[in-house]
């Protein structure tokens, strides 16, 4: 018997005193007070003013190595260029050219955008889509799309058609392989959820399949622009040699041919500031409108 007690006391847990807290003691405590962050952090932290700061630390480079050269036919500075920038803008030819591009541009990117939706909708649906697509785009994907232009000018002659084609080339693929991965990639538990709802088809993509696979989506909408835009202002330079015509292609393979190197380097800024407004307001507000939204990582 003794021996059960002696076990009965060993395992036996301590009782753990009490303790009384002084709620008034605790609210005297002393508090610690963050310390507010100096401007600096505060201008550091925002992306756009360092992305600025960025771009006047190039313009300073360019207009220091333009002085060093002293040559505006080799390479104009930075104020030389702007001068002709704003002069093409005050006599209305600079914006009329870029709008001309980015017409044609529209044109191409929302056809690419539409095949790369057919392609990819019968891919996700069907065996033989899923085959169809793999091929085409093992075959036609690294094929460069200006090696398409003596084609173009074959079938669709001088003019807005042959760009169109060319561009099409260079947006849908992009698109098409960034989609067909996105939907590959979305868990079975949202197809599952899907297939209990009664989706199907349209409605299946529509729902379930593009909103889980918007980022994948949202990247080979900017591969196609970045791969459209570079691909129509080489266009446009071959076409506007053939028809004397055409937007800041032709704009800048013209100034080229009169000497005029500082308007050909606004051409080429032109090229570039349109760039950057597409990447940084359109596609960014995209972005933050969904993706970050949606706490979705691409």
């Amino acid at each position: 018997m003794s021996d059960v007690s002696l076990t009965m006391r060993t395992l036996t847990a301590p009782i753990r005193p009490e303790f009384v807290r002084d709620a008034a003691a605790a609210e005297r405590a002393p508090t610690v007070v963050e310390k507010p962050l100096s401007l600096f952090v505060r201008l550091y932290n925002q992306t756009w003013l360092r992305k600025i700061l960025i771009l006047i630390i190039l313009a300073l480079i360019w207009e220091a190595y333009g002085r060093y050269l002293n040559n505006n036919l080799l390479f104009p500075t930075f104020s030389e260029t702007m001068s002709a920038f704003f002069a093409n803008i005050g006599n209305g030819v600079l914006p009329a050219r870029a709008w001309s591009s980015v017409k044609v541009l529209l044109m191409g990117y929302a056809c690419g955008i539409t095949l790369a939706a057919i392609l990819t909708g019968l891919a996700i649906t069907t065996r033989i889509g899923t085959d169809f697509l793999e091929t085409l785009t093992s075959m036609f994907n690294p094929l460069p799309a200006i090696a398409l232009l003596p084609l173009a000018l074959i079938w669709f002659g001088l003019g807005n058609g042959s760009l169109v084609f060319v561009l099409v080339h260079s947006v849908t693929w992009a698109i098409a392989l960034n989609t067909h991965s996105g939907f590959l990639s979305v868990s079975r538990t949202l197809k599952m959820v899907g297939r209990n709802y009664g989706l199907g088809g349209l409605g299946y993509i529509r729902k379930i399949l593009i909103p889980a696979a918007f980022p994948s989506i949202l990247t080979g909408l900017k591969i196609g622009w970045a791969f459209a835009w570079r691909t129509l202002i080489a266009a446009e330079l071959v076409f506007g040699v053939s028809s004397g015509s055409g937007g800041l292609g032709w704009f800048i393979f013209e100034n080229k041919n009169s000497l005029d190197i500082p308007t050909v380097f606004a051409g080429l800024l032109t090229v570039i500031i349109i760039g950057l407004v597409v990447e940084n307001v359109i596609f960014r507000a995209i972005e933050a409108n969904t993706v970050d939204r949606w706490g979705m990582q691409s």
